[in-house]
């Protein structure tokens, strides 16, 4: 009876003492095997081409001058949105210049351009697929949840273990980091063409890729590139993060000035970063509203 008694009395007032999951051990555990196990493999064969495609991204950027970098950013922004959107980007990013970290600048904008691509490469398919096989997105959602609430800072630790110090496990964080939205939002945009539309495409003999290529995809791409935005964005929140394990960029400028208590250089590499990501999601969005799904949307 006094055992049953201390058994209550533990329920009530400790309960968590009562059992010890040691998930923290099981997680450095699982994390030490496949550090050990599959290092060799990414730095190998994962490591090379996310580095390559960064440097070439990283040289091609640094190689335009300045002058004709803006002249070329008010182009695009001005065909992907407006004339206003085009002048706004040569403003800030010309405003970044002036502020000394043109360089800082553009190491960012190829980091981010690398893991943009990555993602949307990786991501465009599985939202496709996800969009076909309602157990495949069953399978996935858990695993984007995973992916998209997880603290960036985790991402950290296993990124150095496999992949070492410098840009490649900061581009590796920020590809799975930034990911979820291309698969979420591409599977979403697939399931909300209207039926009629397929069944007409249907009827008048066209194939599943055709079907997906000329009607889908099409009245899709609104929606998926809010998608491509929001990686962006996540995107651009990871670089900054990954400064801490050697990504460079204006990320490092903010790091080292909270490192160095230096409140101007954190200033100036956080104003930078807005400036960009305002820039990225201006045109990002405009190029969504000239879709042809966005076009019908505004009829209806």
């Amino acid at each position: 009876m006094s055992e049953l008694l201390e058994l209550l009395r533990g329920l009530l007032v400790a309960p968590f003492e009562l059992l010890d999951i040691p998930v923290r051990a099981w997680l450095t555990d699982a994390v030490n095997w496949i550090v050990s196990t599959f290092r060799g493999f990414f730095r190998a064969y994962i490591s090379p081409p996310v580095r390559s495609v960064m440097e070439t991204v990283q040289w091609a950027l640094s190689s335009v001058p300045p002058t004709i970098f803006l002249a070329a950013l008010f182009l695009i922004g001005w065909r992907a949105a407006s004339w206003k959107v085009g002048l706004f980007a040569v403003i800030a990013l010309a405003l970044i210049g002036f502020m000394g970290v043109w360089d800082q600048l553009i190491v960012t904008l190829s980091l981010i351009t690398t893991a943009v691509l990555f993602s949307v490469i990786i991501g465009l398919p599985l939202g496709i697929l996800c969009s076909r096989s309602d157990l495949f997105y069953e399978i996935m959602r858990p695993i984007l949840d995973i992916m998209q609430t997880t603290p960036p800072f985790v991402y950290l630790v296993p990124a150095v273990m496999l992949f070492g110090i410098g840009n490649v496990p900061g581009l590796i964080a920020t590809i799975i980091f930034g990911m979820p939205p291309v698969i979420r939002l591409t599977n979403l945009a697939i399931r909300q063409v209207q039926p009629d539309l397929v069944e007409a495409a249907v009827a008048f003999g066209s194939s599943r890729r055709e079907i997906l290529q000329k009607v889908q995809f099409p009245l899709a791409m609104p929606t998926i590139m809010a998608g491509i935005n929001q990686t962006i964005m996540l995107s651009l929140s990871m670089v900054v993060i990954a400064a801490i394990i050697g990504a460079g960029g204006l990320g490092l400028e903010v790091y080292a000035g909270l490192e160095r208590l230096n409140i101007g250089q954190a200033f100036v590499g956080g104003i930078g970063i807005v400036l960009l990501a305002m820039v990225l999601d201006r045109i990002t969005q405009g190029l969504g509203e000239k879709g042809p799904g966005s076009r019908e949307r505004r009829s209806d």
